[in-house]
């Protein structure tokens, strides 16, 4: 098992010779929680047994930029800069084919065998042509227009991306607290302090995207890209992936699952998926 989540767990396996990640889901569970329109738009290959629906995602090596946050303690700038141009890319496409992704965390940011980044977890992301409704999220990441239910749009992410780059930098999010509800609160007033370490010109990008005015927030009507943080990016070398990460995840094989951490569970029998396989939701 490398991975476990609200709806089920992740184990490493084997589909045809090649190392998969796949998601052990409960049925019961996703019927419960209304959560079967976002598992559909997630899935690729698929199978299934009475109680349980598996999906299969390309195994990503490097382990969750989360884990190698929590190792390191905060990023220096120059790290952080690597990895949210990245993000910032990533975001431009999605945005332009209409879709929010609205689950931007370290936890969803898996670093590849060759130490870029990849985004993970498209259960939330939705095609929004005008405005959403729907309450979706993690709590210390959420945009104030979901908290507010006032509608909200591809906007969320930029939000979400200075939440991100603010956790980055200072090693703890801008809005914490065990309460959920004090961190909407804080959430709602736009608290929250920087430490000495950030520098100037990521303070003003992070103001800039934590902003409660979408009108005025940074990249939703002004190009990110063209912020003084990023001055001297090469964005075209970026989107070639020829900038050289700052890590490179050191493996000892295809099946290496070393950056990973260790569950209780690991130990659990193999699970055995026939090789008739069928399509998951023509039936359930």
């Amino acid at each position: 098992m490398i991975g476990t989540g609200t709806f089920g767990k992740v184990y490493l396996g084997l589909l045809e010779g090649q190392p998969v990640a796949i998601k052990c889901l409960k049925k019961s569970q996703i019927i419960q929680m209304k959560q079967t329109d976002h598992i559909k738009q997630e899935k690729l290959e698929s199978f299934q047994d009475k109680a349980h629906l598996y999906l299969t995602f390309e195994y990503i090596q490097g382990g969750e930029i989360f884990r190698l946050l929590r190792k390191e303690g905060l990023f220096p700038n120059d790290p952080a800069l690597f990895y949210t141009t990245e993000i910032v890319l990533a975001l431009e496409y999605l945005h332009s084919k209409k879709i929010a992704y609205r689950d931007l965390k370290p936890e969803n940011l898996l670093i590849a065998s060759d130490g870029h980044l990849k985004i993970t977890d498209f259960g939330f992301a939705k095609k929004i042509v005008d405005r959403s409704f729907t309450l979706c999220g993690t709590p210390e990441y959420l945009a104030p227009e979901i908290i507010m239910t006032c509608g909200h749009n591809q906007g969320v992410d930029w939000w979400a991306l200075g939440v991100l780059l603010f956790e980055m930098l200072a090693g703890y999010p801008p809005f914490y607290d065990q309460n959920p509800y004090e961190i909407y609160r804080k959430i709602s007033i736009g608290y929250y302090e920087f430490p000495p370490t950030v520098s100037i010109n990521a303070r003003k990008l992070i103001d800039s995207l934590l902003n409660h005015d979408i009108s005025k927030r940074l990249g939703c009507m002004i190009d990110v890209k063209n912020h003084i943080w990023f001055k001297g990016v090469d964005w075209n070398a970026v989107l070639k992936k020829e900038i050289p990460p700052p890590w490179v995840p050191e493996l000892r094989g295809q099946t290496d699952f070393q950056y990973f951490d260790d569950y209780p569970e690991s130990n659990e029998p193999i699970i055995e998926i026939p090789d008739t396989h069928q399509k998951v939701f023509e039936d359930f």
